[in-house]
């Protein structure tokens, strides 16, 4: 389990293609956020850490959103991404630990949780929730999809309950939403919660 901590191990899995939980599309309940949102906040500070393929990222670009920053700490899914997307500016795609990310260099409006939260080892999700609230400016927003099953595994995806993570939340955040999402992705209709929460 140590070893998803390790950008290697991501890696390697992109470069054989076992990311099974890779839907190959934009989410559709994160889609459908966006599809939402008013044009005022195109040029708001918008994060997508460990964004892997980073399908979210790329609709945001072709949506007008200007300032989406992407993180990953495996170069395999940003170097593709790059190819994909050869006009997004590349002083946003960003090849680091989000962990290691500084508060100090890095402040966002909001941020877009798309399994991340479920691939990092389970033992630091209090060390990403403070991370979270850290790099948000004050009422910055994270908004997103966490699953709430246990897949009984040791290795991504890991998942947990929603009391689980209304405890973890709840000392940073205000949490607005954290119910059931209503139009998931076939594959994984039940098994999502749409977040939004909102930073203390």
């Amino acid at each position: 389990m140590e070893n998803v901590s390790q950008a290697e191990f991501w890696q390697q899995r992109y470069k054989t293609g076992s990311i099974q939980w890779d839907m190959g599309q934009v989410s559709p309940p994160l889609k459908a956020y966006i599809d939402q949102l008013p044009e005022s906040v195109k040029q708001q500070a918008i994060l997508v850490p460990g964004a892997g393929n980073a399908y979210e990222v790329g609709y945001l670009h072709e949506q007008g959103f200007t300032n989406v920053t992407l993180v990953d700490f495996a170069p395999a899914p940003i170097t593709d991404f790059a190819k994909r997307y050869p006009d997004f500016p590349s002083k946003h795609l960003v090849c680091a630990d989000f962990f290691k990310l500084s508060a100090e260099q890095y402040q966002f409006d909001w941020i877009l949780e798309q399994t991340f939260f479920c691939a990092i080892n389970p033992s630091r999700r209090d060390e990403y929730v403070q991370q979270m609230a850290a790099l948000l400016k004050p009422r910055g927003k994270l908004v997103g999809l966490l699953f709430k099953v246990d897949f009984g595994r040791q290795e991504p995806p890991f998942g947990g309950t929603k009391e689980e993570y209304q405890q973890r939340f709840e000392k940073h955040f205000d949490i607005e939403t954290m119910e059931t999402s209503y139009n998931s992705h076939p594959a994984r209709q039940g098994s999502e919660l749409f977040i939004k929460l909102q930073v203390k």
